[in-house]
């Protein structure tokens, strides 16, 4: 019976499959380089959950949707597998990038293309629109009109729920931050949480009368999902981003974790201000996306990321 290695091997039909080096990763995944033939080199992401397969298979179909872009650089997806039992954990096998380092000299650069990503969906809506009338005549990639995802990604270890909404302010309430909620509820009994959610919830679409003020949509935008400094990098030549849990939303939210642990500079945000300029309610609405990523926190490590939640979600519900 052939092992995982084994299996990985002869999907990647190499003669060569030599480990290089191990014990890479984040906080939820482990990862190794692998030499294979011609010199090439892969980089293997695994876990032993028992449901890694299925948060593998997120972040595959996450990074072939941003790299459909042709937008900004990601490691290319190769395929997932399970291990021979499920209940050993599943791997994801992408290219591997040499000299990979955090993002630095092409802050600017990233900023810019992040931009680009987010105004993909709105180019192909223009396309679109621009191809009604000539028959037999189709856009390359079809315009997202909706708000969600193909399939469940997950931020962290987490599958968030992607489906497929009109609305973004429902989309954000129910799928984001109600959820989070209802998993603290659950595992830990908090009072206090439900009975702030239930009047920051009320007003939450206060936090987007300034865009309605204006008149400006929300469209769906192809977001990264979970972009703070350590899913970033750039090689001599470019600026990378990885590890996406993407979905399709409000542009804005791509940002709101950017600012919370450090690694973008300002080059960055003027550079991605410079093609989508900051609505009205910007700031405001950002802490109430960033009351995502602390409730995801909280999670999936508690501690200190308790008692932020909760302060932040006192203050939202006094906007």
């Amino acid at each position: 019976m052939m092992n995982i290695e084994d299996e990985i091997k002869d999907r990647l039909d190499t003669r060569i499959f030599c480990k290089l080096t191990s014990g890479l990763g984040g906080c939820v995944n482990l990862g190794a380089v692998y030499e294979i033939d011609d010199g090439n080199k892969i980089y293997i992401k695994s876990n032993t959950a028992s449901d890694s397969g299925f948060m593998f298979q997120g972040e595959f179909f996450s990074l072939e949707s941003i790299a459909a872009t042709q937008a900004i650089r990601v490691p290319k997806p190769k395929f997932t597998m399970d291990f021979t039992h499920k209940e050993q954990g599943a791997v994801l096998v992408m290219e591997y990038i040499e000299d990979l380092k955090g993002l630095n000299k092409y802050q600017a650069q990233c900023g810019d293309k992040l931009a680009k990503l987010h105004l993909d969906n709105f180019n192909l809506e223009l396309e679109e629109k621009r191809l009604e009338n000539w028959i037999g005549k189709e856009a390359a990639r079809p315009y997202i009109n909706q708000f969600g995802f193909d399939m469940a990604t997950c931020c962290g270890k987490i599958p968030l729920d992607n489906e497929w909404s009109d609305d973004w302010l429902l989309f954000f309430a129910r799928n984001r931050l109600d959820t989070q909620i209802r998993m603290i509820q659950s595992d830990h009994g908090h009072r206090e949480i439900g009975e702030i959610w239930s009047k920051l919830q009320l007003i939450i679409p206060k936090f987007f009368k300034p865009l309605k003020e204006k008149d400006i949509t929300i469209k769906p935008s192809l977001l990264h999902g979970d972009l703070w400094g350590g899913n970033a990098g750039e090689t001599e030549d470019e600026p990378i981003i990885f590890d996406p849990a993407s979905f399709y939303g409000h542009h804005e939210f791509d940002l709101s974790i950017s600012c919370m642990f450090g690694g973008f500079r300002q080059q960055f945000y003027s550079s991605y201000f410079n093609l989508l300029k900051k609505g009205p309610g910007f700031d405001e609405r950002q802490e109430l996306y960033q009351l995502f990523h602390y409730l995801n926190h909280w999670n999936h490590f508690g501690g200190e990321y308790v008692d932020q939640s909760l302060q932040l979600m006192r203050k939202l519900a006094k906007y």
